[in-house]
């Protein structure tokens, strides 16, 4: 799949390693000429420029582009970034930071696919820690599995199928449902999958593709 990140920081920079690991395409936005230029030593397609300028995002090939993450540390830019995508039928994937207050949320959660506070996630992995849990059993995990979403399109084979009959390869197993623009949760047993709805998964990397093509079509 071809991403885009805007935003080469702290949290762009992870979230592009793992997706180069695992073999997706990459392209980074990023307005900082020292960051842009990190993100050309990293190997990476750079577009040098402003994220909140639909000028510079149309250089990042929006139209074949499967996802935006707007990861930058300005939520201005973030969301505007966001918004250019949505027009190019992008997914969008914005990133709030923890500060915000719940008004502020529900204002921008409501335009985007996903909300992302990184801050958050670091105080789940301390906490994990404090109490003496062990990050590299996660860590070992991840690197024979992937935890992904997937939007159902209308021509999907599985419209129609309950949720907890999918039979899917190489043992992945679906852990939520959503339905369009709504939140994903545990599916009960007598859901049936719909067009546009919304599933998460855990599954090997090595048959990721498969379960892809099972659910899409």
């Amino acid at each position: 799949m071809r991403f885009a990140i805007v935003g080469y920081g702290r949290v762009g920079m992870r979230t592009t390693d793992i997706l180069v690991n695992e073999g997706h395409e990459v392209v980074i936005v990023e307005v900082d000429p020292e960051k842009a230029q990190k993100a050309r030593d990293d190997g990476l397609e750079v577009i040098e420029g402003d994220g909140e300028d639909e000028r510079v995002l149309e250089r990042a090939d929006l139209d074949e582009t499967d996802a935006l993450a707007a990861l930058s540390g300005d939520l201005n830019v973030n969301f505007t970034a966001c918004m250019i995508a949505n027009g190019h039928g992008c997914r969008t994937v914005l990133r709030i930071d923890e500060d915000y207050r719940q008004e502020i949320y529900e204002k921008y959660a409501a335009d985007v696919d996903e909300v992302v506070y990184p801050e958050r996630m670091g105080a789940a992995g301390a906490k994990t820690a404090l109490l003496g849990g062990n990050l590299n059993v996660l860590a070992d995990l991840t690197e024979h599995l992937t935890a992904t979403s997937i939007d159902i399109p209308s021509e999907s084979p599985v419209i129609g199928q309950r949720v907890v009959e999918l039979d899917l390869p190489g043992n992945a197993r679906l852990y939520a449902h959503g339905r369009r623009k709504e939140p994903m949760t545990i599916p009960l047993p007598q859901t049936r999958i719909e067009a546009g709805d919304r599933v998460a998964l855990i599954a090997e990397q090595s048959s990721l593709e498969s379960v892809q093509t099972m659910l899409t079509g």
